[in-house]
């Protein structure tokens, strides 16, 4: 799929187009980009050391659980506010690729493209979906892709660059944004879940409001029947996974109940690019 995504990329560094040398993307300066053989594209410079980026572990955790279905009321959410988007639908921070197959199952005329800092992660969003194609890229950088090349930029509980998305999207997209809502596994914060702030859905219109224009918000709340296998992968496929001992888990989880009902709970802001050059 890099093929269908070619006319969009350009080099990060200098911004120029890129080709397709052998095993690598290359720009006429020169700079260069390896393509691994599972089929994406490592955007990263050679000495970058992407400390924080989801380990082999928890990129297996967040694949198990999201394919278990358990969060299908969000991927319904997420895939219908964004069906019938035409063009390159960019998933920003998208691990595993999950929420992009199941936007482009909704979206028969677009193509799609997963950013992720996780290596481990874009090697199974390369191979997602037919129409889908993956890069590690670290979006608080500028992104390789032309201006005003996305029709759709979709970031699910990930890093939001704003001056980046805005300047990709071209004029009359949106931007989806998913974040989680104060209650959101609050059952599990004894495990060692990092707690959720109650003014994120605020915080995080402030912080888009130079470049983005808010339009609605969606909210969803939905209860889970989790066992202990399904406690443990979504602690270990987030932010948490960094600070918690898996042995410690496993035996905090040992002392739970077999079945355990926990509150999901997340919103989805739908934003517009604001006209205009943005300084």
């Amino acid at each position: 799929m890099l093929a269908d995504v070619l006319d969009s990329l350009v080099c990060p560094q200098c911004g120029e187009s890129l080709q397709v040398d052998r095993s690598a993307l290359r720009c006429p300066a020169g700079h260069t980009f390896d393509i691994a053989r599972q089929g994406y594209v490592n955007f990263l410079p050679g000495n970058a050391r992407p400390g924080t980026a989801d380990t082999a572990a928890m990129v297996a955790a967040r694949r198990d659980f999201l394919e278990s279905g358990r969060y299908a009321p969000l991927t319904k959410l997420v895939a219908d506010a964004a069906a019938g988007t035409n063009g390159l639908i960019v998933d920003a921070g998208g691990g595993t690729g999950y929420y992009l197959s199941a936007v482009l199952e909704h979206c028969p005329r677009a193509i799609g493209l997963t950013f992720d800092l996780s290596k481990y992660a874009a090697r199974l969003a390369a191979r997602g979906h037919s129409r889908a194609a993956a890069a590690v890229v670290d979006v608080w950088q500028p992104l390789p892709l032309r201006s005003g090349s996305a029709a759709l930029v979709m970031n699910v509980f990930a890093p939001r660059n704003a001056a980046e998305f805005h300047r990709v999207l071209r004029p009359g997209s949106r931007l989806l944004v998913v974040t989680p809502l104060a209650g959101h596994l609050a059952e599990l914060a004894p495990l060692g879940l990092l707690s959720v702030d109650e003014h994120k859905s605020e915080r995080l219109r402030d912080t888009l409001d130079a470049h983005f224009e808010f339009i609605d918000m969606q909210e969803r709340t939905t209860a889970l029947r989790l066992t202990g296998t399904d406690i443990e992968r979504v602690v270990s496929m987030g932010p948490s996974a960094h600070h918690v001992d898996a042995g410690l888990l496993r035996e905090r989880i040992a002392g739970l109940p077999d079945r355990v009902t926990v509150t999901a709970s997340f919103v989805l802001s739908t934003f517009e690019p604001r006209s205009g050059h943005i300084a």
